[in-house]
């Protein structure tokens, strides 16, 4: 018995007609959509270029602290290859004020030779860091009411001034001469107390004064200091 002629077989899904109909269809839908694009194996999108300097820099500016008290910031990182990192922060934190409250004032003995009262005005660090003194103390004889009795000590200026830096618990000392008041013949006065104000300060240390009378003028025997240098002046 004859089969009717039902005309051509329609296509077999996955067939190679199916995929000849359809590549064309794809090809110009990804020619139109601009939305196309590959992937990275990491699912990042390709195509993109990189971010120039995403690294973050290695050497920022360096804090300080306040003015005048040396406080040194954080340091600068130093990257590899570009040598030794700079020593000024290390020069900074040796290099901090010592401030009144840091410190221990005390008179040592006399030294007397040739007619000259010779003590040595003393300054101890107290605190538990370092830092420097530098230059002339300053100095006053006061009575029990805490009134000046003298005239301002003199001034080694032609001396060298150096800056000491004092280690917790180091000392610095100045050197304060005078002529005997007796050998002077001027009127003496004699001090409860004598004021020490580091350099740079205005807060001063009171040291009982045990040294007996000083000239109450500033005609003679007026006491003379030097600067500060290292030790106790023992």
């Amino acid at each position: 018995m004859t089969q009717p002629d039902t005309g051509p077989a329609p296509p077999i899904p996955g067939s190679g007609t199916t995929l000849r109909l359809l590549v064309p269809g794809l090809l110009l839908g990804c020619a139109v959509l601009s939305g196309c694009t590959s992937q990275s194996d990491d699912g990042a999108a390709g195509g993109s270029p990189p971010v120039a300097g995403s690294a973050s820099p290695t050497g920022g500016p360096t804090a300080t602290g306040p003015a005048g008290d040396g406080a040194a910031g954080p340091s600068p990182t130093t990257s590899p290859g570009t040598g030794t990192a700079s020593s000024e922060p290390a020069r900074q934190a040796t290099g901090r004020r010592c401030h009144t409250s840091e410190l221990r004032a005390s008179v040592g003995a006399d030294h007397p030779g040739a007619g000259q009262s010779d003590f040595a005005l003393v300054l101890t660090n107290a605190s538990d860091h370092a830092c420097t003194v530098r230059g002339f103390p300053g100095v006053a004889f006061v009575n029990g009411r805490g009134e000046a009795v003298t005239p301002d000590p003199e001034r080694a200026t032609d001396e060298a001034r150096r800056t000491v830096t004092l280690a917790p618990g180091a000392s610095a000392w100045s050197a304060m001469t005078y002529t005997n008041p007796a050998l002077t013949g001027v009127t003496t006065v004699t001090p409860a107390v004598l004021r020490l104000t580091p350099p740079d300060e205005t807060a001063w240390i009171p040291v009982r004064w045990t040294g007996g009378e000083v000239s109450d003028t500033g005609k003679a025997s007026v006491p003379r200091l030097s600067p500060l240098r290292a030790g106790d002046g023992t």
